[in-house]
Formats: C-alpha cells, sequence, structure tokens
C-alpha cells in the first residue's frame, strides 16, 4: 500500500485552522504584503496613465498598421483569457473527480480566474480605438434601424462565450465562499464589519438545510462550469481558426489553444501560491509542496501536449502541399520574426521539461522561475500565431512588420499592475484557503497516531 503525505502539514486543528486562514482577513498584515500591495498598486497607476493616453491620443500610439491590424490588444486579450483556465479547471473539474488535493488552492484560483477575465476584458474594448462606443457591440433591441451585430462573426461568440465564462466563473467562487463568510462574520468584533459580512454570508447559518443546498448548487455549477472550460478557449481559438489565411486555418486550433490555456493557468496559479506561500507564512502548512508538485506535473504534462501541437503545425503543412501554408510556418520558424518562435518553443516546450526531475518540482525557487517562463511562452505563442500569420500576406506588396511601441509595452505590462493588485486586495479582504473544504480533509493521509483532539 502507498503511503501518502498528508494533505494539511502540522498537526492542524480544526481551531487551528480557523485561525491561520482567518489571520490575514482579522489583522494587520506583515511588511512583505504592503510591500508586494504596493508595487502591484504603482503598476496598477502606470497602466491608467498608458491607457488614458492611447484613449485620448488614439490607437495610433501603439504598433498596429497594415497589414498587422490585430497587435499586442488581441495577443494579451488572449493570453488573459488563457490565465483565467487553470481556475475553473481546479474548481470543477478536479472537484467532480473527487481530487483532494484542489482544496487548498482552489479558492484563490477561482479568484485568478475572475480577475484574469476582468483583466482580458479592458483589451478588446481598448482596441476598438474608440471604447466609449463599446455599446455599439452588443446585440441589444436599438433604434438604429438595421444596424445589428454580424451574429456569424466569432467575435461575437467571444462576446457570449466569455461573458457567460465570467458570470458562472463569479457565481461559482462566491458561492464556494459563503460558509466562510459566516465564519468571519461570527467573529468579527468591529459592528460594521460584522455587518458587511453578514450581509456577504446570505444568512448562512451552518444548519443541516443550509449544507445540503449548498452541496447542491455547488455541484450543479461545477457540472455547468466543466464544458466551459472547453468550449471557452476553443470559441477564441476560432478568433483564428475560421479566418482563411495561411497559418490561422487549421483545425488543430481549439484542442490547441485549450491545452494551451491549461498550461498557462497552473502557470499562473503556481506563481500566485508561491507569493502567498511567502506573504502569509501560516498559509504554507496548507498550500504544500506536494499541492505544487501536482500541478508542475500537470504544468509538463501539458507541456507536451502543447508541444506536439507544435510539431503537427509543421508536419500538417508539409503534407498538405499547400505552398502557401508551408511559406507561413516556415517562415514562423525562420524569418524576421525567429526569435519570438524560438524564445515560445523553449519557454513551452523545453524549459517545463525540467519537472521530469523531482528536486525541481519540489524547489520552490525553481518551479517559480519556470512558471514565469511558462507565461512568458504563452504570451509569445499568441505573439507569434497573431503577427507572423498577419505580415507577410499573399502579396510581397503588402508585407509589413509589426514593432512595439513603449504604449504597447506599457499597456502588456501594466495589465499584470491591475491583476496583481486585485488579487491582493483579495486575500486581504476574504478568507483564501476554503475553510470549509481543508476541514474535511484534515485526517487524510494522516498517521492513526497522530490523531489529536481536532477542536483545540
Amino acid at each position: 500500500m502507498i503511503k501518502r503525505a498528508p494533505l494539511v502539514w502540522g498537526k492542524k486543528t480544526y481551531k487551528d485552522i480557523t485561525d491561520d486562514i482567518s489571520s490575514l482577513v482579522e489583522n494587520v498584515p506583515g511588511l512583505p504584503y504592503f510591500v508586494t500591495l504596493l508595487t502591484a498598486k504603482g503598476v496598477l497607476i502606470f497602466y491608467l496613465c498608458v491607457l488614458a493616453a492611447i484613449v485620448v491620443t488614439g490607437m495610433g500610439l501603439m504598433g498596429v498598421n497594415s497589414p498587422v491590424g490585430w497587435g499586442t490588444d488581441i495577443v494579451t486579450f488572449v493570453f488573459w483569457i488563457g490565465i483565467g483556465h487553470a481556475g475553473t479547471l481546479i474548481s470543477a473539474i478536479l472537484f467532480l473527480f473527487r481530487q483532494k488535493w484542489r482544496m487548498s488552492i482552489a479558492r484563490s484560483a477561482e479568484a485568478m480566474t475572475v480577475f484574469a477575465v476582468m483583466t482580458a476584458g479592458l483589451f478588446p474594448i481598448l482596441h476598438t480605438g474608440r471604447p466609449w462606443l463599446a455599446y455599439w457591440l452588443l446585440p441589444y433591441p436599438n433604434q438604429r434601424g438595421p444596424l445589428w451585430v454580424n451574429f456569424r462573426s466569432p467575435l461575437i461568440w467571444d462576446v457570449f462565450a466569455v461573458s457567460t465564462y465570467a458570470t458562472v466563473s463569479i457565481v461559482f467562487w462566491y458561492i464556494g465562499l459563503v460558509p466562510d463568510l459566516a465564519t468571519i462574520r461570527d467573529r468579527a468584533k468591529n459592528p460594521l464589519r460584522k455587518k458587511i459580512y453578514g450581509i456577504l454570508s446570505l444568512g448562512w447559518r451552518g444548519t443541516g438545510r443550509n449544507w445540503n443546498h449548498y452541496e447542491m448548487v455547488y455541484m450543479l455549477l461545477a457540472g455547468l462550469s466543466t464544458p466551459l472550460v472547453l468550449s471557452v478557449h476553443s470559441i477564441v481559438s476560432f478568433d483564428f481558426a475560421v479566418a482563411q489565411l495561411p497559418g490561422w486555418h487549421t483545425t488543430i486550433f481549439p484542442p490547441y489553444f485549450v491545452a494551451g490555456a491549461i498550461f498557462s493557468g497552473f502557470g499562473m496559479v503556481v506563481t500566485l501560491m508561491v507569493i502567498i506561500r511567502e506573504v502569509v507564512p501560516k498559509y504554507k502548512h496548507y498550500v504544500t509542496l506536494n499541492h505544487m508538485e501536482n500541478m508542475n506535473k500537470i504544468i509538463m504534462s501539458t507541456g507536451l501536449m502543447v508541444g506536439y501541437a507544435y510539431g503537427s503545425e509543421f508536419f500538417i503543412a508539409w503534407y498538405s502541399g499547400a505552398p502557401y501554408e508551408q511559406y507561413a510556418f516556415v517562415n514562423r520558424a525562420f524569418g524576421p520574426y525567429w526569435w519570438a518562435y524560438w524564445t515560445m518553443v523553449t519557454c513551452n516546450v523545453f524549459i517545463p521539461q525540467l519537472f521530469w526531475f523531482k528536486k525541481f518540482r519540489r524547489s520552490i525557487p525553481a518551479m517559480f522561475i519556470i512558471s514565469i517562463f511558462v507565461n512568458i511562452g504563452m504570451w509569445f505563442e499568441r505573439y507569434v500565431i497573431t503577427v507572423t500569420s498577419l505580415h507577410r500576406d499573399f502579396l510581397p506588396a503588402n508585407w509589413g512588420m509589426f514593432d512595439m511601441t513603449f504604449f504597447d509595452f506599457g499597456a502588456l505590462f501594466g495589465s499584470f499592475g491591475m491583476f496583481f493588485t486585485l488579487f491582493l486586495l483579495y486575500i486581504r479582504t476574504l478568507p483564501s484557503i476554503s475553510m470549509a473544504e481543508v476541514k474535511p480533509v484534515l485526517y487524510v493521509n494522516r498517521e492513526e497516531g497522530d490523531k489529536i483532539n481536532v477542536f483545540g
């Protein structure tokens, strides 16, 4: 019989779990938290200044041109939607498969999904060049005569898919929070805090009827969320795949994008979990090296899938005998943007293979650095797909280059300021580990002799 490590370290009691997880919400956090938050807020302020300059002056500040009409905004939009995939995967699919190791990381992964989708949503609106007219993009009854959105366009499918995904993810995340919000409410000494958390906890009393309804709703939302994991990024991939453009028009894109989204999403979860473990040292007993190692195994596996997709693209282009398709992929690897292509391959395929070695899978510095490289590589994947397919058309007279400007870099790096600011405010105001889910797995894989008075 295989002996597995316990899911919670440190011989905790139920009271210890409540105290440890509530501590960041109830008490003033330490210096590492404030330093991290101020850094993120500084980047956010810079981001808002960049967005204001682009909106006031126009899209000419960015690098988009003819023939590269899709630039940093679309690349970064697809990147952030991909980041949001791991949250629903960890919460919904692993929940349905009864994977108990998900308990400590699920809530932060769900929050990551919500904040990543919020960050992504700004970029298509910014890309229109006139964001104050964005309401024209929505299909609602209007008095503008025959003007209506084109329902045959995958860009409209994006609106429905991403908005549905965001709505379900927010509801799923919030429903999971309710029992823990009631715990914070009951422990609160400040009347205002007690009132706020009382409203947010929806009158939860922890009765058998409450738990019965909670578990039923949570199961239904998990089942509803599961197909969204596959559908959302498949529909995002249709933005490219339905176009009659060499390098885009390929049937491998939906599964390829889904695998890449899970890959980058887990990379960001690892990054965030490392930060949480350092900002709140008590959380190391709940987000253990075993949790991190399991996520690193998924990163390694999906990295192999992404590498297989890269190879398949070249094989199918060669096997098709279509000269334009063949040229598009040769140009990716050996044309003017060769550096972007090989950065993508190195970060997404070669570097994650270090996780074959246990010492890398269980090393916090190593996994943090590799997770950063994973997300660098996944941004470059979207960059390569978008730019290299557009910059050389069928006619050499239409060829051009896409050069990122200061405002492209500002919008890209500034978006991380928005994401991390939201995430850090979340872990300060809401329990970032589910007390209600960790307590039932307290004794999973623990030796009989280690059992102590669970109530402290």
